[in-house]
């Protein structure tokens, strides 16, 4: 695994000064990848799975003709790294495959998740199958994007302490944070850079950590939001992976402190160590139901957000 990754404090205490936010705080794991040489058992985006000899490797058929095209995998992590894992399932490994293509007739994805034990797994498949050249040139209008094609990173997990999106908090809460009274009330200092809305200093620096993740709360902003809910039971989905096309925003002010100096060299590879690209610079979000892990809203299809 990557060396120790270290967010930087918060410059306000969240649930101290505010206290009526304290009971909707949730852990998130940030994942931290990074260019390494990751094997099958550790955890890992873009590197090679813990995968089954026996079990059929997934594909997708959506949009594509010929051979069926084989998924790629996106992420894979364990919950000896991650121990937040079990509250999702009851399981040590999580696997995460999509297809490299952008599917019409929206910006959507085939993604399929896969939920083991570890131990399970005695005979490793060593060689999973990849499309060829042949079979995209001679049979498949939808091309793999290499900007969807993650590069090999190893992890650094790390938990932080997040708030809701202020679009998730209620209309009062959501008055309450823009009133500069009430940050003074609670001796928070409010940043001149937000111009006056300190609402805009909580989404900024207190309330959702960007880049890859694991829990924690959706990155809402490009969209309103719009709830999940599990076709099987109705129950809300929750967040459970944050595919992120970039670690940190123009502001860097969640950069982790190993990363200072990476981060004024400035650049995409800095910014986007696997080199993933979701539209224009989105996020991707994957749910699932907390009674039910293997179910998706649409199936076992994502939406940018």
């Amino acid at each position: 695994m990557n060396t120790t990754r270290t967010t930087p404090p918060r410059p306000v205490d969240v649930a101290a000064a505010f206290p009526w936010l304290a009971p909707l705080e949730r852990t998130a794991y940030r994942l931290h990848p990074r260019p390494g040489s990751p094997t099958p058992h550790d955890s890992s985006v873009g590197g090679p799975l813990l995968w089954p000899a026996d079990e059929p490797w997934p594909t997708c058929d959506r949009w594509h003709e010929g051979q069926p095209y084989p998924l790629i995998p996106v992420a894979q992590v364990y919950a000896r790294d991650v121990p937040l894992l079990r509250s999702f399932c009851n399981a040590d490994l999580l696997q995460v495959l999509w297809c490299p293509s952008e599917h019409p007739p929206g910006f959507e994805f085939t993604t399929e998740l896969f939920w083991r034990n570890a131990a399970d797994v005695t005979d490793v498949l060593e060689s999973p199958p990849e499309p060829t050249e042949e079979d995209e040139e001679d049979f498949d209008p939808l091309l793999p994007e290499d900007h969807l094609v993650p590069e090999p990173c190893v992890l650094a997990p790390e938990p932080v302490t997040e708030y809701p999106n202020l679009l998730e908090l209620s209309a009062q809460a959501q008055r309450r944070l823009a009133d500069p009274e009430t940050w003074r009330a609670a001796g928070a200092a409010v940043d001149d850079a937000y111009g006056g809305y300190p609402e805009s200093f909580y989404s900024g620096e207190l309330s959702m950590a960007p880049g890859w993740k694991l829990g924690g709360w959706a990155p809402w902003g490009r969209t309103d939001l719009v709830a999940r809910y599990c076709v099987h039971c109705g129950a809300r989905m929750a967040p459970l992976l944050t595919i992120a096309s970039s670690e940190w925003g123009g502001d860097r002010l969640w950069v982790a402190e190993e990363d200072r100096d990476l981060a004024e060299q400035g650049g995409r590879d800095a910014s986007s160590p696997a080199g993933i690209q979701i539209g224009d610079g989105d996020n991707l979000q994957i749910y699932l139901c907390p009674s039910n892990p293997g179910a998706f809203p649409d199936g076992h299809t994502t939406l940018v957000q």
